[in-house]
């Protein structure tokens, strides 16, 4: 995986704040947190027995725009493997980090024989960068 494809950003917010910042910036822009209820990762593991580290702090924010995500799924379902887009957001010695992954239109079409969907996922994948600069 070609390094420039791992977005990485610093924010001083916690992750939580980071995730409520975010979410306003989407929301803005037609997009909403998919995951909102569960995207804490220590509560989610916690809810399932699971014991976490002192000082864990992870959110797995998954980022959906709904109606071009109908009309994307309606017109090709193999799509669907690519559709998840997730902004990571932990805590590491006392900043709060970002990560983001996204796919070459080569890779995109790898994975999905397409005409329309690699450009398009990859504009999105622009866009999603500009609201996490916007929400940090």
């Amino acid at each position: 995986m070609k390094k420039d494809q791992v977005f990485a950003a610093q924010t001083g917010k916690s992750p939580a704040d980071f995730a409520t910042s975010l979410g306003v910036v989407l929301q803005k822009n037609g997009f909403i947190i998919n995951n909102e209820s569960t995207m804490n990762m220590a509560q989610a593991f916690q809810a399932h027995g699971a014991e976490v580290a002192p000082g864990f702090d992870l959110h797995m924010i998954q980022i959906c725009k709904p109606d071009k995500a109908a009309k994307s799924l309606g017109a090709n379902p193999e799509r669907a493997i690519l559709m998840p887009k997730f902004v990571m957001v932990f805590s590491r010695e006392g900043k709060t980090q970002i990560r983001f992954l996204r796919y070459s239109e080569e890779q995109i079409r790898g994975v999905v024989a397409d005409d329309v969907f690699p450009g398009s996922l990859a504009q999105t994948y622009d866009k999603i960068r500009s609201m996490i600069d916007e929400a940090k």
